[in-house]
C-alpha cells in the first residue's frame, strides 16, 4: 500500500519464463518509508510455451492464462482478475524497466493525475533497449496525438499506472497492440489529467515478440496506427458519453 492506496499490478506475459521472477520480485519488494507498496501482482500468461506461468507464481504473482494471443486481452484478462485497489501499475514482463521508477507515477496518482505515463523518450535509453523502428514509431504515433488532440505526449510507453476508477470509466476495449494508445487518447477526451514521468530503459531480457521480428513490428504499427485513426474518428460519440457521466 502506497499512502493508504491499494496498488495493484497488471503484467501481460508470453514466455518470459527467465524475466517474470526477476520482475515480480522486483515489485514486490519494493518499499517506502519501511512499507510494502505493492499490495498485489496479476500476472496474465498470454499462452506461453514456457514456465512463465509457474516463476511468477513461484515469485509472489497472480496468474492467470489467457491464449488468445493479444497485449490488449492479456491487459483485459488481468484486470478482471484483480483483487480490490486504488491504483493500477501496468508493467511488461521482460525487465526492460526499473520498478522503483513507478514510485514518482504512483506520487503522479495520488496528488490528481488519472493517468501517469512513463515516458522512455524523457530517460536514459540504454543502447539496445529499443529499436530504430520502435523509437520512429513512438515518435510518430506521439506527434499524431499532439496534432489530432492537442496535448503533448511523447511516448506510449508500457510502463504506467492509472487510478483504477478513471481506468474503469474509459471502457478499454482494444485486446492487441492499440492498447497504450487507446487508453491515452480515451484518457484526454475524457478530459482525464495525464502527466508524463521520465523513465529509464534496459536492454530486456529474452527478445521481444513484438520489435523482436519484422511481423510484430509491422502488426504493432498498423495496431496503433490504425486505433489512433478509429479515437479521431469517434470522438464525438466518447465525448457524448462522457458529459453524461
Amino acid at each position: 500500500m502506497y499512502k493508504g492506496h491499494k496498488v495493484a499490478v497488471v503484467i501481460p506475459a508470453l514466455n518470459e519464463e527467465n524475466a517474470i521472477g526477476v520482475v515480480v520480485s522486483a515489485l514486490s519488494t519494493l518499499q517506502f518509508d519501511n512499507q510494502k507498496i505493492i499490495d498485489d501482482i496479476v500476472v496474465c500468461d498470454n499462452g506461453s510455451a514456457d514456465n512463465t506461468s509457474s516463476a511468477a507464481k513461484a515469485a509472489g504473482a497472480i496468474t492467470v492464462r489467457q491464449n488468445t494471443p493479444g497485449y490488449g486481452i492479456a491487459c483485459l484478462t488481468a484486470i478482471d482478475n484483480l483483487p480490490e485497489c486504488d491504483i493500477v501499475l501496468f508493467v511488461d514482463g521482460d525487465d526492460s524497466c526499473f520498478a522503483e521508477q513507478a514510485i514518482p507515477m504512483l506520487e503522479g496518482i495520488i496528488k490528481g493525475d488519472d493517468l501517469a505515463i512513463g515516458s522512455r523518450t524523457m530517460g536514459n535509453i540504454e543502447k539496445g533497449a529499443l529499436t530504430q523502428t520502435q523509437m520512429f514509431g513512438n515518435w510518430l504515433s506521439s506527434h499524431l496525438i499532439t496534432l489530432f488532440w492537442g496535448q503533448k505526449i511523447t511516448d506510449l510507453g508500457p510502463f504506467r499506472a492509472m487510478r483504477h476508477s478513471s481506468l474503469k470509466l474509459i471502457d478499454m476495449q482494444d485486446k492487441t497492440f492499440g492498447w497504450t494508445v487507446e487508453m491515452q487518447v480515451k484518457a484526454i477526451i475524457h478530459g482525464m489529467q495525464v502527466s508524463e514521468y521520465s523513465v529509464d530503459s534496459k536492454v530486456r531480457i529474452g527478445e521481444s515478440k513484438i520489435s523482436g521480428t519484422l511481423k510484430g513490428s509491422v502488426k504493432a504499427g498498423i495496431g496503433i496506427l490504425s486505433m489512433i485513426g478509429k479515437l479521431y474518428l469517434t470522438q464525438g460519440q466518447l465525448k457524448r458519453m462522457s458529459s453524461r457521466i
